[in-house]
């Protein structure tokens, strides 16, 4: 099992070495430390705990420092692993965009990016009321809510409301290309999130 933390830069194209363009993400991955193994026997779950990127002494409450171990680091995160996969990582091994290669199938999670309060055309694609017979204030109203003998709004009903910032997994995903002198991953086609954002990355 391979896996990385990275942040999202931009889209850009990619032109391979026969002339094919492909629309990549370019994701920076700076190299992680592992901070800690947890194992079925003593945590009753096996799982890596990674620590990257680096933050002020003055932002880390105590707790999270003392889970660091004297390293300040920015992004704590823990990996699931299998039981075959549990012996692979130890304390204190550096992980970087080496481990990955060009063709490798991989799962990208990370959190999409905010749209705020939307209405039901945008947020669940509503065609809307009619735009004739009189109807020119209802093009984009949810219609009714109710059913007939029933007093109340039934669970799972479509509305109007907050839309986005939900964390979102895309599997089989391919590593286009890995620049290794500069920490940066290229993945096909769209990755969830704004610039910025933290970015998960894991290959079995």
């Amino acid at each position: 099992m391979k896996f990385i933390l990275a942040t999202k830069e931009n889209m850009a194209e990619y032109f391979s070495p026969d002339g094919i363009v492909t629309p990549v993400t370019i994701l920076s991955a700076l190299p992680m430390t592992v901070t800690r193994i947890f194992s079925k026997e003593k945590d009753g779950y096996n799982s890596v705990q990674v620590g990257s990127g680096t933050q002020k002494k003055e932002r880390i409450t105590k707790g999270r420092a003392g889970a660091m171990k004297g390293a300040f680091y920015k992004t704590l995160k823990e990996f699931r692993l299998k039981p075959a996969d549990k012996n692979e990582a130890k304390e204190g091994d550096v992980i970087d965009v080496s481990s990955f290669a060009s063709g490798d199938k991989i799962m990208v999670t990370s959190v999409s990016k905010g749209k705020g309060f939307q209405g039901v055309v945008k947020r669940h694609g509503f065609h809307g009321g009619p735009r004739t017979h009189g109807q020119k204030h209802s093009e984009r109203e949810p219609g009714s809510i109710g059913g007939g003998l029933r007093t109340h709004v039934p669970k799972g009903m479509r509305m109007a409301g907050r839309m986005g910032s939900d964390r979102i997994t895309q599997k089989n995903l391919q590593v286009v290309l890995v620049d290794k002198e500069n920490n940066l991953m290229l993945i096909k086609g769209a990755v969830a999130g704004k610039r910025g954002s933290l970015v998960e990355i894991v290959s079995r």
